[in-house]
């Protein structure tokens, strides 16, 4: 029998069963796509994600990132990480790439299919033509699988959407860059030495050179560069009323999402495959909740605050200029996040 059956052969769905392996359990994954999976994302690791993902095993090609920059054309505040700490600009491919690369070295066979159904039982559970201890859904914003389970919570308050293009020019800064307007944010991310990610976030869904014109001095400087097609995702907000059903666990985005707006989604998705794989190797399954909430409890306050302000209309155009006004406030928000 396998210990875990991944649905989800991306990087969360990849980093449980490099974790799982590397604590000696058996993981299948289930993914219907096949090659490196690129998909609408801020593509940004903060230090705790590029240490998380070190701790894998895994060496991957990025940009060093020293901190956060907020702009909105009249003010600009940055915070570099707390004590000399670094983060990563990294395409999506690329790191797919190389956790794909480590899993295998590592044993974790990949299947390619859907779970389309799922039964548990007292001791495994069935799906995709397997039988497994335990069901890990790593399956997205989404998840069928968390629908299937009955942890999908619909939520009925703003919708936010995601699009994101590459720019071939050589990074400007070594910082992650959030610009400011009144209907968006800009996150401008260097994954390379001639590559940068610009995603840009809204309720509004219009097309992304619409977005970008809300940001002239940044659309200016990206005017004439070479660029990729856009990539979107949304609705961003996804509730789960919990992480555990029975003997189905949910990680990363599947688990549920606030928002892209602090840029944490993928260091939280490797830490929490860490969390999830040292409960069950525990014999805790059970205590994945509460490990995942102890993780998250900053990430999702601190965002849940920052969407607060960006989305009510009295206080969205005083998030910079509070920032700047309160330097030391600021830094500690990036210390959080860091």
């Amino acid at each position: 029998m396998i210990d875990l059956i991944v649905a989800g052969g991306g990087p969360a769905g990849l980093a449980t069963a490099i974790r799982a392996r590397l604590a000696g359990l058996t993981a299948v994954v289930v993914e219907p796509r096949t090659g490196p999976i690129d998909k609408a994302c801020g593509e940004g690791l903060m230090p705790t994600g590029a240490e998380a993902l070190a701790a894998l095993g895994v060496t991957v090609a990025g940009h060093p990132l020293r901190g956060i920059r907020y702009l909105d054309g009249r003010h600009d505040v940055a915070a570099g990480f707390p004590g000399g700490r670094s983060g990563l600009g990294v395409r999506r491919t690329t790191l797919h790439a190389a956790l794909a690369a480590r899993a295998a070295g590592l044993g974790v066979e990949v299947v390619t299919g859907r779970i389309e159904e799922l039964r548990q039982f007292p001791g495994h559970v069935a799906a995709a033509g397997l039988t497994g201890r335990w069901l890990v859904a790593a399956d997205g914003l989404h998840s069928p699988v968390r629908t299937m389970t009955g942890l999908s919570r619909p939520f009925s308050g703003v919708r936010r959407y995601g699009l994101r293009r590459h720019y071939a020019i050589k990074p400007w800064t070594d910082f992650v860059e959030v610009h400011w307007a009144p209907e968006g944010e800009a996150y401008v991310t260097p994954v390379g030495p001639d590559l940068v990610g610009v995603a840009v976030l809204s309720s509004l869904r219009r097309p992304y050179h619409e977005h970008l014109a809300e940001f002239p001095a940044l659309a200016a400087r990206l005017d004439g560069c070479d660029s990729t097609q856009v990539r979107g995702a949304g609705p961003l907000r996804q509730r789960a009323t919990a992480r555990v059903a029975g003997r189905v666990l949910l990680v990363g985005d599947a688990a549920g999402y606030v928002d892209a707006i602090t840029g944490e989604g993928l260091s939280l998705a490797l830490r929490s495959a860490d969390a999830l794989v040292g409960c069950l190797t525990e014999g805790r399954q059970d205590a994945y909740e509460r490990r995942w909430r102890r993780l998250s409890v900053k990430h999702r306050a601190l965002t849940a605050a920052l969407l607060a302000a960006r989305t009510a209309r009295p206080t969205a155009q005083l998030i910079v200029p509070a920032a700047h006004a309160l330097p030391g406030v600021f830094r500690a928000a990036v210390a959080m996040l860091a």
